[in-house]
């Protein structure tokens, strides 16, 4: 079963830039379309990046437009999540997800990391 990790999370200041990455241990993740989603506290889950199999990156919501890109790497087998201009409401914990094999970024998650904890604070 594919299992995923992400790292890269922590306390960044008000204006700083993280970049999380997601690896997945003994797959290949390039059949995967793979999303970012975060959970905040006392807030409803929101996703705010995916990138397709083939590399695509779907449409952003506006709380993190202009600021936050999905990327992936096939060499490394790696999906990023580019986080700039960070605000004290970007904090959150942040997981990647992937739908089933082969399906797009519009198919329900089934594959979940741990989560990384972002906390943007002065």
């Amino acid at each position: 079963q594919l299992q995923l990790v992400e790292s890269g999370g922590g306390l960044v200041q008000p204006g700083g830039s993280l970049r999380l990455s997601c690896a997945a241990s003994g797959f290949n993740l390039v059949p995967y379309a793979i999303g970012w989603i975060r959970q905040a506290p006392g807030k409803e889950r929101e996703e705010v990046g995916c990138i397709s199999s083939s590399g695509a990156d779907m449409n952003y919501p506006e709380s993190v437009k202009g600021r936050f890109t999905v990327s992936r790497d096939y060499t490394k087998n790696t999906v990023y999540l580019q986080m700039n201009s960070l605000k004290p409401e970007d904090t959150a914990i942040y997981y990647c997800a992937a739908p089933p094999r082969g399906r797009s970024c519009a198919n329900a998650y089934e594959y979940w990391g741990q989560g990384t904890q972002v906390t943007v604070s002065s």
